[in-house]
């Protein structure tokens, strides 16, 4: 099997990460009788395609689909009209109630996988409330090399407007971005504040920052709106400040959509195409909002974290506080607190709650938030936790937990992180993730050591995409 080979498969399985499986019988050795794996980007079960092969490794291939032979019944028209070109939505053509059911499998087939366990107990993935306009936030980058159709390739006429991008990044590619004129995960008008903010400065004949040169003005628009209150936020990101500029572009705002009620300019002098500024300036508004998650609610900057699906976000944390088995007087650890949205939700199911966190903006929002909500009985700690944090608790005269709470980033705990809470020994531990594979590399330590893992909870927070929210409760032996 070589790269460039074309062959036709039929797809029986569906892998993490949005890729069909196809199983070919090839070679002599073990792998060869069990049907050596061939990952199809783009394809589902009952699928029959034909497809170049891109990567060959010893125990598997890549294959990028050519050709759609036979279509599974499971495939549906997908709304948006980048779908395929996007990599935003990758499952916008499968049937729902399949993505459910794909996610909830691969859930199951990592555990078993990476974690080594068996006659584990999942519960049926709880769904979306709502399959689009769900997010509270979209990013959306400027480039000045704009993503190019097969079809503009093809003239031999001078393609216009090539340099001059305002959309959502092609898969895999840094430099080039796909211009679009509307999305389906956030609100509708959205798509109005997208399309008025790239004729703006079209207009106005501003260049948008280029990553190769490490030149050009505009950056990122970032749009944050509250899903329980009238509040919505416009963030533009820019290489610099151009305090006339952005005067009259927030003017404009205002005086064309009154529903914006905060404007707010990222400066960010970094390389890399991150939206996060070093500093900010406020044309319009606060420079905040505010939403609810159940009944507490939260100030929300330009470089807050805070949950993207807010009506999700209620199910995940409920989920939490159902496995925790609060009795009203435990004291928990929430590590990689954030802005406090765990603990303050928590806060009343139990006697008190230290929130570790290690970006010390977060620490000021969790502040501003347990002030907002008069929680009592929540302390933010700064805390490195890609070290030891046990000093801190040392040093600051912590009472042990009786849970720990973790929700950590995509790449999951430092083992360091792991080593403490097993040092720590909690009666309980509610792990949250939005990776199931490092959660499964995780909790696979801890139960080597003196846990049990009881229960698995998956809940779908991004519809369309392959990415899995998952909550686990474990049990000190």
């Amino acid at each position: 099997m070589k790269k460039d080979n074309v062959l036709e498969l039929e797809i029986t399985d569906y892998a993490f990460e949005g890729k069909g499986i196809a199983r070919v019988k090839w070679g002599n050795d073990e792998n060869a009788k069990k049907g050596f794996v061939i990952f199809v980007d783009g394809t589902y079960p009952g699928d029959v395609v034909t497809a170049r092969i891109i990567k060959v490794r010893k125990s598997y291939a890549e294959a990028k689909l050519e050709r759609l032979i036979s279509s599974s019944q499971h495939r549906v028209m997908p709304k948006c009209k980048y779908f395929g070109t996007c990599g935003g939505c990758k499952q916008q053509d499968l049937n729902y109630e399949y993505q459910l059911k794909y996610k909830q499998e691969q859930v199951k087939d990592i555990f078993e996988r990476i974690g080594g366990f068996s006659d584990l107990n999942i519960l049926p993935i709880i769904p979306a409330k709502n399959i689009f306009y769900y997010r509270n936030k979209m990013e959306f980058s400027f480039s000045d090399e704009r993503w190019l159709t097969e079809d503009e390739i093809s003239q031999n006429s001078e393609i216009e407007e090539k340099n001059f991008a305002l959309g959502l990044h092609i898969p895999g590619n840094f430099y080039k971005v796909l211009d679009i004129d509307e999305c389906f995960l956030q609100s509708e008008i959205s798509n109005s504040f997208l399309n008025f903010t790239r004729i703006f400065f079209k207009q106005n004949g501003i260049i948008p920052y280029s990553i190769r040169k490490q030149t050009g003005f505009l950056r990122n628009l970032v749009i944050r709106q509250s899903f329980h209150t009238d509040d919505l936020m416009l963030n533009l990101v820019t290489s610099e400040e151009n305090e006339n500029l952005l005067a009259r572009f927030a003017e404009e705002i205002e005086n064309r959509f009154p529903s914006v009620t905060t404007i707010v300019n990222n400066i960010s002098k970094k390389k890399s195409q991150v939206a996060l500024g070093d500093y900010e300036k406020v044309y319009l508004g606060n420079g905040f909002i505010y939403d609810f998650i159940a009944d507490w609610k939260f100030r929300i900057s330009a470089n807050s974290f805070f949950q993207t699906n807010t009506l999700q976000a209620e199910i995940l944390y409920n989920t939490a506080i159902q496995f925790a088995d609060f009795k009203g007087d435990e004291i928990v650890y929430d590590l990689y607190s954030g802005a406090g949205t765990i603990p303050i939700f928590i806060s009343k199911n139990v006697k008190e709650i230290f929130g570790f966190e290690s970006v010390e903006s977060a620490i000021k929002d969790a502040e501003v938030n347990y002030e907002l909500n008069d929680v009592k009985n929540f302390q933010p700690i700064l805390a490195d936790l890609n070290k030891s944090f046990l000093p801190v608790i040392d040093k600051k005269r912590i009472p042990p937990p009786h849970v720990i709470i973790a929700d950590p980033p995509r790449s999951g705990m430092n083992p360091k992180t792991v080593k403490d809470i097993l040092k720590l020994l909690p009666e309980r531990i509610v792990y949250v993730s939005c990776n199931p594979a490092t959660q499964a590399r995780d909790i696979k330590l801890l139960c080597e050591e003196k846990y049990v893992l009881k229960k698995l909870q998956p809940v779908d927070m991004f519809p369309h995409t392959y990415h899995i929210e998952c909550v686990a409760l474990l049990h000190k032996r």
